[in-house]
């Protein structure tokens, strides 16, 4: 996954992040806007995992019909 590509299209990536991890408010999503760590981190506070599991899970996550 090119990030850059996620960055450029975060509105419509980000319906696909919540549906993912439903637990990551709306706001959280928004203060995102696409930045991998910034993910990274929310998701690793938000379901209280390690960093290393949070970028595994960032990493699974489909988003190639976004490209």
């Amino acid at each position: 996954m090119n990030w850059d590509t996620v960055e450029g299209s975060w509105r419509q990536v980000a319906g696909k992040v919540k549906q993912h991890w439903g637990k990551l408010t709306s706001d959280a999503i928004l203060e995102i806007q696409g930045q991998r760590d910034e993910l990274v981190g929310k998701i690793q506070a938000t379901y209280g995992i390690t960093r290393s599991d949070a970028e595994r899970h960032v990493q699974d996550l489909d988003l190639e019909e976004v490209e």
